[in-house]
């Protein structure tokens, strides 16, 4: 039976992540590795520096005491009796749109199944939303990714809105700006500290975007690639490589010689 790992960044207790163990549960041999405690905004972390020791919580079921990217790679990379066809992150407790992708936890996992050639999906859910809904939802795109499959180097990053949703809409990824994200507060002994996160979103325009799919109730699916080369760059930036060889050439020709510091060679004694 085809082996299907799921995991998340709220940790392996999460109400998300035990909703969708039981959506994907017919789907094959569903393993949970999951992080042992929060690792929300973790981005695509890996811990290099310690060991990584997985806690048996049931037949298919282990808490790490690592990242969600620690999760799935030990998932792919042989900690499981066959490698999985299919990588599910979440169901995250709050959305994961725009920008907010480069920091999450969530969409990190799916692309660490991506770079290890595991198809992938993030799902996420906006605050105030059900999860039994996000989980068919998920079951759905995972069904179609199994028979389907994806493109190469593309993972699915997946919105589910707080109310009952209206359709599910393929989009790009939107952009915000949060505004006086740093809030300075004081201890007891009045030494300053600080908080990141505060603050307002500023949103640009919405059409197409997934930010904007949710605001009116509709699921964003968002394919994410993970080449990040901007390719029209490439070709507008050209014309860059021949000055800056130039000058490169021509400051290594200026630069002054080293004068060689070796000790010189003794002649040999006649005795």
């Amino acid at each position: 039976m085809s082996v299907v790992v799921l995991t998340n960044d709220d940790g392996v207790h999460a109400p998300g992540l035990a909703a969708l163990e039981r959506a994907l549960a017919e789907l094959g041999e569903v393993y949970v590795l999951a992080p042992e405690r929060e690792q929300s905004a973790c981005g695509h972390a890996l811990t290099l520096h310690r060991p990584l020791r997985p806690h048996q919580l049931g037949a298919r079921r282990f808490a790490v005491n690592g990242t969600p990217s620690d999760c799935v790679n030990l998932a792919v990379l042989g900690f499981l009796p066959a490698p999985p066809v299919l990588v599910v992150s979440g169901i995250n407790h709050g959305a994961n749109l725009g920008d907010d992708v480069t920091y999450s936890g969530t969409v990190s996992a799916a692309m660490e199944g991506t770079l290890l050639g595991v198809p992938s999906i993030a799902v996420s859910l906006v605050d105030g939303g059900d999860l039994d809904t996000a989980a068919r939802v998920a079951r759905m795109i995972a069904l179609r990714v199994l028979v389907g499959g994806l493109p190469a180097k593309t993972l699915l990053n997946v919105n589910v809105p707080a109310r009952a949703p209206r359709g599910i809409r393929l989009t790009r990824l939107g952009h915000r700006v949060y505004l006086d994200k740093i809030v300075e507060q004081a201890d007891p002994r009045g030494r300053p500290h600080y908080w990141l996160g505060g603050g307002a979103a500023k949103w640009e325009a919405l059409d197409g975007t997934d930010m904007g799919a949710v605001h009116e109730g509709y699921v964003s699916l968002t394919p994410l690639h993970l080449d990040l080369t901007n390719h029209r760059a490439l070709l507008q930036l050209n014309d860059w490589s021949a000055g800056l060889n130039a000058q490169l050439l021509s400051a290594t020709e200026r630069a002054p010689r080293r004068v060689s510091r070796a000790t010189p060679k003794r002649k040999p004694r006649r005795g």
